[in-house]
């Protein structure tokens, strides 16, 4: 027999887990479904991340990003304190060490400043040191409103609100959404797992996202490419030398964030991530494989003008990748007295970009809509932090396009 509901949400990473709970909270009657393949929630993009509270300052004024990653920051820090998430608001520096970095520093903090982040404040090398008395840098920039967050905690918290608010919500794990079929009065979703049916359904697929609307049926001009991260932690012997949060300036050409030092919730300190091309889209080794991955990712278009721009980046990631010398020496430009004792375990996780078919990054967030269905093709950094504000999005677009009452 077919379960059946009102809603269905295919995809259980903190922002199909955080849509859940806002179209909970807007339409309590309604039976919600969230769908997830994995055992539990937030396995991969959102289970594997560095757990930063993003403050807003990266991100072009007016762009959905830097609206929602403000806005998004300051809900899910008071979720946070009223259900006993664990986290911490400790701050952090973005730090110049080449005169060559200082229009872009200057180029961010006027962006906090447009975009109304607060605590902002330019420092000098006396005042990072400080703060970060390993640190080493000629200008920077303390971001009083950073913090870090067990974001897993946090995704499971949605995930058991929303089930526990209506008795005939259901949270549907190790749920695969194989085949979707289109229905006079709704969709048929096939899992491994039997039948869903639902009215409506919206798809958080993260590094799935452009598999299942072409499943739906969804014509993209886009593709999702996986980018592992590379992590590592700071051993006994070396994580005193990090106090808080310390990052680099970001090159303006790429979306990454450049290697950063992050303590964690548990208190740990981890260094990284680089940005690798995967041949596994939830690959976390350094050698996983995948055929229909790979084929995937080579035979779009976009891949190939993605790698014509980019190649001499491209490869100093993957040298880094491999040598924990080079990976080091990336380190030391923030602290100059880190030393190879000082990295310890390594970690990875994989981060969906969507690429255009003419090769460029698509920086903003991508939603695209088909009949009864809402489809997020791309949700990148800070979506995390903004979880709750694109819950609320999402939640609007719903209203607006499935006409709710």
């Amino acid at each position: 027999m077919n379960k059946v509901f009102d809603i269905a949400i295919v995809g259980g990473g903190i922002v199909g887990a955080a849509t859940a709970y806002k179209m909970h909270l807007a339409y309590p009657n309604k039976s919600i479904a969230l769908i997830e393949k994995e055992p539990r929630l937030a396995n991969h993009q959102t289970g594997n991340n560095s757990g930063v509270i993003h403050s807003g300052i990266y991100y072009k004024p007016g762009s959905f990003k830097a609206k929602n990653c403000v806005e998004g920051r300051k809900e899910i820090v008071a979720f946070a304190e009223k259900y006993g998430i664990e986290h911490d608001i400790c701050g952090k520096i973005i730090v110049a060490t080449d005169e060559s970095e200082l229009e872009n520093l200057e180029t961010i903090y006027q962006r906090g400043l447009d975009n109304k982040v607060e605590d902002l404040e330019k420092i000098g090398p006396e005042q990072i040191r400080e703060i970060e008395p390993n640190c080493t840098g000629i200008a920077g920039v303390r971001v009083g409103c950073t913090g870090i967050i067990d974001f897993r905690a946090a995704t499971d918290k949605f995930g058991e609100l929303f089930e526990a608010g209506n008795p005939n919500n259901a949270l549907l794990l190790s749920h695969e959404v194989r085949q979707i079929e289109q229905e006079p009065n709704g969709t048929q979703l096939h899992t491994n797992n039997g039948v869903i049916e639902a009215k409506y359904v919206i798809y958080c697929g993260g590094l799935q996202a452009d598999r299942l609307a072409k499943k739906n049926d969804v014509k993209l001009d886009m593709a999702i490419l996986g980018f592992r991260g590379d992590y590592f932690e700071l051993s006994e012997k070396g994580k005193h030398k990090v106090k808080h949060l310390i990052y680099p300036v970001p090159n303006p050409k790429f979306p990454f964030l450049g290697v950063h030092f992050t303590r964690m919730t548990d208190g740990s300190v981890e260094c990284g991530p680089n940005a690798v091309f995967v041949f596994k889209r939830e690959g976390y080794k350094k050698t996983d494989f995948n055929l229909k991955d790979t084929l995937d990712a080579l035979t779009f278009v976009g891949t190939w003008k993605f790698f014509a721009k980019h190649w001499r980046y491209g490869i100093e990631e993957y040298r880094r990748a491999f040598s924990k010398k080079l990976f080091l020496s990336q380190l030391q430009r923030l602290i100059p007295s880190l030393e190879m004792a000082d990295l310890a375990e390594e970690r990875a996780g994989v981060r969906a970009m969507a690429l255009s078919d003419t090769g460029n990054m698509i920086d903003d967030f991508k939603i695209e809509y088909k009949q009864n269905g809402i489809h997020v093709l791309n949700a990148p950094s800070p979506a995390a932090t903004a979880c709750l504000a694109i819950g609320n999005e999402v939640c609007k677009m719903a209203t607006d396009h499935f006409k709710f009452t």
